[in-house]
């Protein structure tokens, strides 16, 4: 005879189902006209102060953190803008 999963088991699995249902409606939700939202890096040529650099490296983390862009392209996007922050 089989066990019987346990109740911590099925409620950890009834966790998992519902944020992964939360997680599926809000990428639903997202207004598609938002999906380029988050500001382009821009090529080295363009000349940036670092203030502006660190706004757009901060609304990047915000990005992530929103689950709005993976940790690859994040890392990408943060690697080319911290590239070009000067320090004097």
């Amino acid at each position: 005879m089989a066990a019987r999963p346990s109740f911590a088991k099925r409620d950890r699995e009834r966790s998992k189902k519902a944020k992964a249902d939360q997680k599926r409606e809000r990428r639903f939700d997202r207004d598609p006209a938002d999906d380029g939202a988050l500001p382009p890096v821009g090529d080295a040529s363009e000349e940036l102060d670092a203030a502006e650099l660190l706004r757009l490296v901060e609304a990047t983390q915000e990005a992530f953190d929103a689950e709005e862009i993976s940790f690859d392209e994040y890392e990408e996007r943060k690697a080319a803008l911290l590239a070009r922050l000067t320090v004097d």
